[in-house]
């Protein structure tokens, strides 16, 4: 019987709300790296907390305040002089993991944080497809030299001045669509907090962009984003992702919209 290989100097955060039937997996692939792991639950109603727990992950609840302090709030309870964050619907495989090893097997790693490629997989799809479109944020870091931002939308590491970056070869496999209903309720939520963020900074998004972000978001998705190597999926998350951009745009119309009216009404009100 081998014995476990050492854990990492290494907090791994994860943020989740209903993530049983996901979270196990992530979990046990995490394990493999470190046994500090953090999960910070907003509210699951299925096994999610129990199933982290068992696995040895240390669960804390706090209510959804949005992506950046969720993950801020996880940052502050995180113990490793290394971060390294995760989502709960996010897997390493073994590659990462031995990439990740190999960097500390030295001693300190050479720079401060590092880039991973995130590549989603669809569907009844095992491997991210060769050229699937990706993001590469950095998702290792000092614990002093970055932090999550505090925007309740965008979900990126601010850096120190000087912050030297590096990035790794492998991929974390990103399972974000359990199905087309799935996605459509996520998309719309998170359209929402777009909306509510604009209007929390005072911005705005053209009305023009009603009649023009569903077709540019379509090919944006479909060709920039190569959904179009995915054949019938590949359409159909492509629709998905350009109903998203323009419904965002329509409930900022509405929003403002409805603003305007009942500022009219309050001054028709007025003695």
């Amino acid at each position: 019987m081998h014995a476990a290989a050492p854990s990492l100097p290494l907090t791994i955060f994860i943020i989740a709300k209903n993530e049983a039937d996901r979270l196990p997996r992530v979990l046990e692939a995490a394990r493999t790296l470190s046994r500090d792991i953090v999960v910070i639950d907003s509210g699951s109603t299925d096994d999610t907390v129990a199933r982290a727990e068992a696995l040895g992950a240390r669960v804390l609840f706090n209510p959804w305040p949005g992506y950046g302090p969720q993950k801020r709030f996880a940052e502050e309870h995180s113990t490793g002089p290394w971060l390294l964050n995760i989502d709960a619907d996010e897997w390493l495989p073994p590659e990462l993991v031995r990439e990740i090893r190999a960097l500390f097997a030295q001693g300190e790693p050479d720079r401060d944080a590092y880039e991973i490629r995130i590549a989603e997989i669809f569907p009844g799809e095992e491997a991210p497809h060769p050229l699937a479109y990706a993001l590469a944020p950095v998702r290792l870091y000092r614990k002093d030299r970055g932090r999550y931002s505090a925007s309740p939308v965008h979900d990126r590491v601010d850096l120190a001045p000087g912050a030297r970056v590096g990035r790794l070869k492998g991929t974390i496999h990103h399972f974000s669509v359990r199905s087309i209903g799935d996605q459509i309720d996520k998309l719309n939520a998170y359209a929402d907090q777009q909306v509510a963020d604009l209007a929390a900074r005072g911005k705005s998004l053209a009305a023009i962009r009603i009649f023009t972000e569903f077709p540019l978001a379509f090919l944006k998705a479909y060709i920039g984003r190569r959904h179009a190597l995915r054949g019938i999926y590949g359409v159909i998350t492509a629709m998905n992702f350009a109903f998203f951009r323009w419904l965002r745009v329509a409930k900022d119309y509405e929003r403002r919209a409805l603003a305007r009216k009942a500022a009219t009404r309050d001054q028709k009100e007025r003695p």
